[in-house]
């Protein structure tokens, strides 16, 4: 019964997305079941280990909520003020309107690795994206897949810096700093774009031999021509997210290029770069707080409802946090059952090398929580410190553990997919395919190639 609860719970879970039920009513039927099936205590089992708990959802929530908000209130005040749109069209006045894909992988990129969290790219994105299709006659099922390429992949998990969750959440597990194993990264980065791009670019030419069209959906917005007039140069644009990626990025630039003499003693200075290598999840919230206000100085549309703006924009992150936080309230339910501790011991005790026991533990438990930052979250607090005793440097488990944490969350039951095709208008029959290539099938392949380098260069145990 015990097993079949977990397990049932975890498809019901799936099911339950795939139907477009609420995420939080769904985690809560989903943990209660595990709860009843599993004999933990109720009361308990609701208020401490889902809610609570270490890997409940309102500790989480209160962990990284500055995050959170900082990152939405930023993609906001640049979506308010076409600053967004402006960088995509940049792009497309040098790329062409038929590299629609290119653009808006590239400006997903772009907006992710300066600290947009997904949800907020998505929206601000999706506008735009509807123009571009409309002039490159692109299907939208790939448009939503190009979405998870830029705002859900490579900049998530892989490229060294990033101040997204997944990222925030290792580096404070293992107190690395957010460039931990940044070559590897590197590579993950390389291959999950290059090969997501191929795909995208094969797709579209066999959907053109198909006869595939654009086909508005009935909630599409129309914009006419005259919109882009409204949108400030690119150039100015730029410098806000400039400012965030440059405010996060120079404290490490700096730590590494001056003389441990000067970085040393009780200075302003030294204080200022302590501060910001310490912390992985106010520093970034500063990071994304200084872009805003630079935003709003620049650009007099949004300035002239300054609170209005940045208020809508911090309520846009209270739904993500929430729904992040209950798919990780479920599995800090799951991580108290028999079957769990059973699994746990398992992957420990496996003949299989350290780096590629870790990446099925992280898998695993992102698959199980539908959320690639909940199932890190899981597995730093219950298994990461076995794996470090193993002999696996923390700078590697940091990357390595990222990464993994990309590549089966995105099952169908992932609250960032359900979200998406919400917006996008899709069903799960007409995207999730190419999205799952995308998100799951690149990012794992991605993945076992980094521990294979990292392997052949003696970097595990």
């Amino acid at each position: 019964m015990e097993y079949l609860g977990l397990v049932g719970s975890v498809v019901l879970l799936i099911w339950l997305a795939l139907r477009g039920v609420d995420i939080v009513l769904s985690a809560l039927l989903c943990s209660l079941l595990v709860i009843v099936t599993n004999g933990l205590p109720l009361a308990e089992g609701i208020t401490d280990y889902f809610s609570f708990g270490p890997l409940g959802a309102f500790t989480f929530a209160g962990k990284f909520f500055l995050l959170f908000v900082a990152g939405a209130v930023f993609g906001r005040v640049m979506g308010d003020s076409h600053a967004a749109a402006s960088i995509a069209m940049a792009l497309v006045r040098r790329l062409g309107a038929h590299r629609a894909l290119w653009i808006t992988t590239l400006a997903c990129g772009l907006l992710t690795y300066g600290g947009v969290v997904v949800f907020v790219v998505i929206f601000a994105m999706y506008p735009l994206g509807l123009r571009l299709l409309r002039e490159a006659d692109i299907p939208k099922r790939l448009f939503c897949a190009a979405l998870a390429l830029g705002a859900g992949t490579f900049t998530l998990t892989a490229l060294p810096g990033t101040p997204s969750i997944q990222n925030v959440i290792s580096s404070v597990a293992l107190k690395t700093d957010l460039f931990a194993g940044g070559w590897l990264g590197f590579i993950g980065a390389v291959i999950m774009l290059g090969l997501g791009m191929w795909y995208l670019e094969r797709q579209r030419l066999l959907a053109f031999e198909r006869g595939e069209h654009f086909v508005a959906g009935p909630r599409d917005p129309v914009y006419s021509e005259q919109d882009t007039e409204a949108y400030p140069h690119w150039l100015r644009a730029m410098l806000p997210l400039v400012l965030v990626l440059a405010t996060i990025i120079v404290p490490r630039l700096l730590k590494m290029a001056l003389p441990a003499e000067d970085l040393a003693g009780e200075g302003a200075l030294y204080s200022l770069l302590s501060f910001a290598n310490s912390q992985p999840v106010v520093w970034p919230s500063i990071a994304l707080a200084l872009g805003t206000v630079l935003a709003l100085v620049l650009f007099p549309v949004v300035r002239r409802d300054a609170f209005g703006v940045v208020g809508r924009g911090a309520q846009e992150a209270i739904m993500p946090l929430i729904n992040t936080a209950v798919v990780i309230g479920f599995g800090g339910v799951v991580t108290h059952t028999q079957g769990f501790a059973n699994f746990t011991g398992l992957m420990l005790q496996t003949d299989l090398p350290p780096l590629l026991s870790a990446f099925a533990s992280v898998s695993l438990v992102s698959a199980i929580t539908g959320s690639a930052s909940g199932g890190l979250q899981i597995f730093m607090q219950t298994m990461a410190p076995a794996y470090l005793a193993m002999g696996i440097e923390p700078e590697v488990l940091h990357r390595v553990a990222t990464m993994a944490s990309g590549g089966f969350d995105s099952l169908p039951h992932c609250g960032a997919v359900v979200a998406m095709l919400t917006i996008t208008g899709l069903t799960h029959r007409e995207a999730y395919k190419d999205v799952g290539v995308i998100t799951v099938l690149i990012p794992v392949f991605a993945t076992l190639v980094v521990i294979a380098v990292a392997s052949l260069s003696g970097l595990s145990a």
